[in-house]
């Protein structure tokens, strides 16, 4: 996790930094600052630390009791910055998982070129009803949430259907073998998952290539990620969704993404490795 949030962390950072550069500039200590405003000295000290995210209102007051309200207006936009990066999945499925469905459609539909790695488990536009099931009821679980399955699998099934629009849109996906092998679902489930697959690889739209067991790897595949148009990357850790946007960092996953792709099979070579393991589900 601590690797998946850094961005966040730096994010905090950063703002703190500045909002303690503007009360170093007043010439007011962190005591006297907190006593104008109401706050426990700690609240300042946190904040000034990147280890609290302050409020909006935090900002207008901070930067109001040092004299320098003008600075407020980019504060401002590096909160909301922040806030965007980071979206527990608690809070964004209090309304169930469809919801969250259709906002992912929203982003896929936006984009031309997207490039997705998996490690662990098939991504959305290629599971099975079946398979998408059982990914939202482990979901609902693990975050108590609404457990509106069939909703959520209607809603991700209509996100496949941008597979099939001609001349459109353009999808890279790289799976491990790890994720054809792991038994999120059921036998039968995971057997025809890997058999959709099998037959996933002839779609025009999409290149899929699955990185086998026993190969030698330019890069370690920590974790899952998506990258759209090379403009924004998304990744799901078990808490929440970093949504990434920084050029350094974009650049940094597509460089992960192209040293991982030449070690994938394609094609042929990646139908045998799927019936193969398709097989080992009985």
């Amino acid at each position: 996790m601590s690797i998946d949030r850094k961005g966040v962390h730096e994010a905090r950072e950063e703002l703190g930094g500045r909002l303690r550069a503007i009360r170093a500039a007043a010439e007011i200590d962190g005591r006297t600052l907190a006593r104008r405003l109401g706050w426990p000295p700690s609240k300042v000290s946190k904040i000034q630390l990147g280890r609290q995210a302050p409020t909006a209102s935090d900002i207008r007051e901070w930067t109001a009791a040092c004299g320098c309200p003008a600075a407020a207006g980019e504060l401002l936009v590096l909160l909301r910055d922040l806030d965007s990066r980071y979206a527990e999945w608690r809070r964004q499925l209090r309304e169930g998982h469809a919801v969250v469905q259709r906002s992912w459609a929203e982003t896929e539909a936006a984009a031309e070129i997207i490039r997705v790695f998996e490690p662990c488990w098939i991504p959305g536009l290629l599971q099975t009803a079946d398979y998408a099931a059982a990914r939202f009821r482990e979901h609902a679980r693990l975050n108590d949430s609404p457990p509106d399955t069939e909703a959520a699998v209607a809603a991700r099934l209509a996100r496949q259907e941008v597979l099939y629009v001609p001349g459109r849109k353009r999808w890279h996906i790289l799976l491990t073998e790890a994720a054809l092998m792991y038994g999120v679902a059921s036998a039968r489930v995971m057997r025809a998952q890997i058999e959709r697959l099998v037959s996933a690889t002839a779609l025009p739209a999409l290149r899929l290539g699955v990185v086998p067991f026993r190969t030698r790897l330019p890069v370690s595949p920590a974790h899952g990620f998506w990258i759209f148009d090379d403009q924004q990357v998304i990744v799901e850790v078990i808490s929440a969704e970093l949504r990434l946007a920084l050029p350094e960092e974009v650049v940094q996953y597509r460089k992960v993404f192209d040293l991982l792709a030449p070690s994938a099979l394609y094609d042929a070579d990646a139908r045998r490795l799927l019936s193969a393991a398709a097989q080992q589900w009985v």
